[in-house]
């Protein structure tokens, strides 16, 4: 994995917004706060999003599609959900240009990648996949942050057609907001993120169904502490974006439920078993484990 070196500021004409949500949003406002922009022109799939992200100074322009948002732009960014992003570049494809910087904000890579192989043809060198280590459990341009992606990591995906000009500008704008970019390919993000994001999800989603679906459901719930908040908050999630992040990476996804079950199922033995031994050693690595990885997240 390399990290990229700092890099100076870029000024833009024109910044396409397609999709205008909590990503989409707050990208914008932060290229606004940071002077990288002049011009911000959106488009989402309900009208009513676009204007309200015109209403609250979001976006200059509402855009009519997603070509228009394209059109007269010398960065776009593509802020829709991952099972969206291929129709997306059908869409526009036809005003991309060489010297046009594209970037997506997907939680999916491999995906992504293939499809913009498959319909940019030529133009793909203007693509830089990207995904942004941020978001909320809560969704919609009325809930976009100016300081959502300040200190945070950014994950590039480059292709080997990908233009070495445009990954250079990306990683310009990025490191003006105040991110941390690194790069991988797309086989080894859907890996690691299957891991650390999308099987976490995944868990919360079916710990709130399973204590749902139980008669005393309610009583149990009335009951729980800040533990359970802290470990469901992110089952709050919005349902459409992690069902099509769930199918995108639907094989890593599998891998990783694969090894989790062994590892519950560790524990069900220990408990069948009485063996405090066991049971024990099991809880003491997983606590040293996250003691350690929250010391080197503070240290770095």
């Amino acid at each position: 994995m390399a990290l990229f070196s700092k890099a100076k500021k870029t000024q833009f004409e024109q910044l396409g917004i397609i999709g205008c949500g909590l990503m989409g949003s707050s990208f914008a406002l932060a290229m606004k706060r940071a002077g990288l922009v002049k011009r911000i022109v959106g488009y989402s799939k309900s009208p009513s999003t676009t204007a309200k992200a015109l209403q609250l100074g979001v976006i200059d322009v509402e855009a009519a599609s997603a070509l228009q948002a394209v059109s007269g732009s010398d960065i776009v960014l593509i802020a829709v959900p991952v099972a969206a992003i291929e129709s997306t570049f059908k869409a526009i494809k036809h005003l991309i240009t060489p010297d046009m910087l594209i970037m997506d904000v997907g939680s999916t890579k491999t995906d992504v990648v293939d499809s913009a192989q498959r319909v940019l043809g030529s133009l793909v060198g203007s693509f830089v996949p990207a995904h942004p280590i941020a978001g909320k459990e809560v969704s919609g341009v009325e809930n976009a942050d100016v300081n959502l992606y300040n200190g945070r990591q950014v994950i590039f995906t480059p292709m080997g057609r990908t233009l070495t000009a445009q990954l250079s500008r990306a990683e310009s704008v990025w490191t003006a907001l105040g991110c941390n970019v690194q790069s991988m390919s797309p086989e080894a993000h859907d890996a690691a993120f299957a891991a650390v994001s999308h099987l976490p999800h995944l868990l919360a989603f079916a710990m709130m169904n399973s204590i749902g679906a139980q008669k005393n459901a309610d009583d149990f719930l009335s009951l729980a502490g800040s533990g359970f908040r802290d470990f469901t908050r992110i089952a709050a999630s919005d349902p459409e974006m992690w069902h099509d992040i769930f199918i995108a990476n639907r094989t890593q996804l599998l891998a990783q439920i694969d090894t989790f079950k062994q590892t519950l199922q560790g524990f069900e033995a220990s408990l069948l078993a009485s063996d405090s031994i066991k049971l024990e050693a099991a809880i003491a690595a997983a606590s040293k484990r996250r003691v350690q990885w929250h010391l080197t997240q503070n240290s770095e």
